[in-house]
This record gives structure tokens, C-alpha cells and sequence, in this order.
């Protein structure tokens, strides 16, 4: 079904279509790496375990803890995309609306050509001109409504895309620098056969690193530079408003750009077509996420017996 639907696409939005499909995939393939990622955590705290090394218990028990979180991390990755995979749509859908006004004034125009080719003085070709009028107007709006769209939820939906590839990188970044301050906790010097190991004398901090990796996730913030769009003031119609501003957006908090979700109308009357056509007459021309800020200390073997 999803073969045909791409198939039954408009010639205008199949490429968006294929990009906004392809991403879905993309984004499975994150959802299932997380969950791969914190499965393998998990055996890595089994086989520590398993070791019967308390060292080796307590560093692999607390890495995994680490990396089951980087694993959360492609979770989080992967919601965010999914929030800018719904913007691309938009663009699509309104691709979609536009198709319609695209293909009627073209077949208008081919009417007359060959009525003009056969009969060229056919009463007909009068009609069919003054219709072909009326049809470039009202194409004149439907591609005005969408390049705005297109350009603004163009810019919105790759700030969001960065932004959730720099918070996922920098919380795993992160994490991965705690990890390797507990690789420093185990004491790696050879022995002799027959010597036994020391006891392992860094529980304490060790559990100070996932104190410190929590405290660490809980207050980072976006250090973003932040995208400006000038598309606040666009109306519900896709066209620009009075008293259009400068304004930053920046992903990960509430978008300032003003939209509405809704496609351009595929059908859009003659008398807006004219209106249209006499503004355009009258008028000067227009110028061109779920917060991983804590870490789930009861995925730990060493929860219980760290607090008491």
C-alpha cells in the first residue's frame, strides 16, 4: 500500500514523498539502535557480574548504566526527528494542493493550441482565453503560497533536525567522558600466580561519577545560534500579513514562526484569481526533547547496596 500511495502521489510532491519516507526509515533504524544499545549495557552489567571480580562488577554494573543512557539518547534522537519529518509534510501536503492548479492551466492552454491548430476561427477560443485568465490568476496564488510555505517550514524543520543532532551528541559526548573516568577506577597492574587481587577500594566514587553524569544531564542546555525567520507575520492564508518581524527561532522551544498547518487550497475561486490579478495590478510587487536528564540508578546492580 505504501508502493501505491507513492505511486498516486501528484508529480509535484514524489520527491518529498520518497525523502519523507526514506526518513521514516532512517528513523527506525535509530529507535531499534537505542534499543540495541541498552540491551547490550545490560550484558555488560551480567557478565561483570559473572566475573566474580568485585572491580570488574562494579566498573562494568556502572558503565552500563552510562551507556544504557546513550542508548535513551538515540530514543530521544529519534522523537525529535520524527517532529521534523511532521514539518516536511507540510511542504508535501501543500505540493499536493498546488498540482490541480498547475495541471488545469496547462490544460487550458493546450485547448486553445489545438483549437487555434484546427479551427482557428472557433468562437471557443475566446471563452477558453479569458478562462485561461482567470486559471494563471489563480495559480499565480497557489505558487505564491507555496514558495512561502516552502521556505519557511524549510527552515524550521532542518533547525529542529540540527538542534536534536547537537543535543544528542553533546549528551553522549557527555556520557562518554564519564565512562572513561570509571575506566581509570580499575586497576589494571599484572600479577603473579597466587597473588590476589586488592579489594577494590573506589565504590565511592565511582557511584560519585553517575552522581556527577545525572547533574550533568539535568542542567545541559542548548547553546544554539538562532535561526531568524522573517515568516512571523505569514497569515493563515500563506501570505504575508501586516507588520511582518524579524524573529529568532530556535529548536527546542516554542517556534516563533507563526503557521498555519493546513496546505494551500487546491481549489481557489475565479473571483480570488482576479481579485488577485488586479492587486497584483495595483499594488508595488512583493519582495522576494523527552528530557534524558536523569539517569535510571535503578538499572544498577549496586543500587541497593550503594545506599545503605
Amino acid at each position: 500500500m505504501a508502493s501505491l500511495r507513492g505511486i498516486q502521489q501528484p508529480e509535484l510532491s514524489k520527491k518529498l514523498f520518497k525523502l519523507i519516507k526514506s526518513e521514516n526509515h532512517a528513523i527506525g533504524s535509530y529507535e531499534t539502535a537505542g534499543r540495541e544499545r541498552i540491551a547490550i549495557a545490560s550484558q555488560l552489567s551480567d557478565w561483570g557480574e559473572a566475573t566474580n571480580d568485585d572491580s570488574i562488577s562494579d566498573i562494568s554494573d556502572k558503565l552500563g548504566v552510562l551507556l544504557s543512557e546513550i542508548g535513551e539518547q538515540e530514543d530521544v534522537f529519534a522523537q525529535n526527528l520524527e517532529d521534523y519529518r511532521s514539518v516536511l509534510k507540510q511542504i508535501r501536503n501543500t505540493e499536493s494542493s498546488v498540482q490541480p492548479s498547475r495541471d488545469h492551466k496547462s490544460k487550458i492552454a493546450d485547448e486553445i493550441a489545438k483549437l487555434k491548430h484546427k479551427e482557428p476561427q472557433s468562437t471557443k477560443i475566446v471563452t477558453l482565453e479569458q478562462e485561461l485568465v482567470r486559471a494563471e490568476a489563480q495559480n499565480l496564488v497557489a505558487e505564491a503560497q507555496l514558495t512561502n510555505i516552502t521556505r519557511q517550514k524549510l527552515k524550521q524543520a532542518y533547525d529542529m533536525h540540527f538542534a536534536a543532532t547537537i543535543e544528542r551528541a553533546e549528551k553522549q559526548i557527555l556520557l562518554a567522558r564519564h565512562g572513561r573516568r570509571l575506566l581509570n577506577l580499575l586497576d589494571d597492574t599484572p600479577i603473579v600466580p597466587g597473588d590476589a587481587r586488592p579489594a577494590f577500594e573506589h565504590a565511592d566514587q565511582a557511584r560519585q561519577i553517575l552522581n556527577d553524569a545525572e547533574e550533568d544531564l539535568r542542567e545541559w542546555q542548548p547553546n544554539l545560534e538562532p535561526i531568524h525567520s522573517q515568516a512571523s507575520g505569514m497569515g493563515s492564508n500563506l501570505m504575508p500579513g501586516e507588520g511582518s518581524t524579524v524573529a529568532p527561532s530556535v529548536a527546542g522551544g516554542e517556534s516563533v514562526m507563526a503557521h498555519d498547518d493546513s496546505p494551500a487550497q487546491s481549489r481557489i475561486t475565479a473571483s480570488e484569481g482576479q481579485h488577485f490579478q488586479q492587486a497584483q495590478l495595483d499594488a508595488p510587487p512583493v519582495p522576494q526533547h523527552a528530557q534524558a536528564g536523569e539517569i535510571n540508578f535503578a538499572d544498577s546492580q549496586y543500587a541497593h547496596s550503594d545506599a545503605t
